[in-house]
């Protein structure tokens, strides 16, 4: 191995570990008690799980995991869907204007969401929808990276294979879900996990709409947990945002390999 490999290799794992930091520090003052997080080591000695107790005492999180989930669940659902359509018209048909509406579906990720926050609340409102699932959901229920990411794996489908489907007499919806979708159904899955943990992690549209304590979700859920504590009780504290980042990091580590090669061959393409 070359020294120039080396030192790119170190750099790397230096950056990683820099990275890790927080997440590595968040979970050992989570195990730690007050007396060691101020006057301890790194390590907890001994761990303690009062804290974990202490966490689910304070504030409802079982409530806080079930709203994220469905909240979560709903807005992947659509996404991924509403991405899987708008991928195969951009990217296997021809049609005028095609490569113009593209660019403007694309041109909506410039837009900060600070510029939709009001319309958006104004339009829930007015539907009756705050303090809903379907409030949280519906300005989220389709995403331009979604479409993005997905035209580019489709922009080298063999067209051999449509040309069968069409001789088997398939139409355009079969040949979508049981043609296309299987052969792409790795960055599907990518998509799927992107837009699960970015959607579990988000915090400004779930504060805006999701004001009633019972139907807050883990995000809005631990600010007001931060409140109560004092934002001095450094134990609980921790335990609550391991539990909150805890289940969206599994899920992330469990399909890296997955979404890295997705990213990497729509790259290529």
């Amino acid at each position: 191995m070359s020294r120039a490999t080396w030192w790119m290799h170190g750099l790397a794992a230096v950056s990683a570990l820099l990275l890790l930091f927080p997440l590595l520090w968040m979970i050992s003052t989570s195990l730690k008690t007050p007396e060691q997080v101020f006057g301890g080591g790194w390590l907890p000695h001994p761990a303690t799980w009062m804290n974990y107790v202490e966490a689910f005492a304070g504030a409802p999180l079982g409530i806080y995991f079930k709203n994220t989930l469905i909240v979560a669940v709903l807005v992947t659902a659509g996404q991924v869907v509403t991405a899987i359509l708008a991928a195969y018209v951009f990217g296997l048909f021809r049609f005028p204007g095609r490569d113009l509406l593209f660019y403007l579906v694309i041109g909506t990720m410039m837009i900060p969401i600070q510029v939709t926050l009001l319309p958006n609340y104004l339009l829930i409102s007015s539907l009756g929808w705050l303090n809903t699932y379907i409030g949280a959901a519906a300005p989220q229920l389709a995403n331009a990276f979604g479409v993005f990411f997905l035209r580019q794996h489709l922009l080298g489908f063999p067209r051999e294979l449509l040309e069968a489907a069409r001789v088997d007499g398939a139409g355009t919806w079969r040949t979508l879900w049981q043609v296309v979708v299987p052969i792409i159904r790795s960055p599907i899955v990518a998509l799927v996990i992107l837009v699960f943990v970015n959607t579990w992690n988000e915090y400004l549209w779930p504060l805006v709409v999701l004001t009633d304590p019972p139907m807050k979700t883990l995000t809005v859920g631990l600010q007001g947990f931060v409140s109560m504590e004092g934002g001095n009780n450094w134990g609980p504290l921790m335990a609550a945002a391991t539990l909150t980042t805890l289940p969206a990091l599994l899920l992330y580590l469990v399909a890296q390999r997955q979404i890295i090669s997705s990213f990497m061959q729509s790259g290529l393409k």
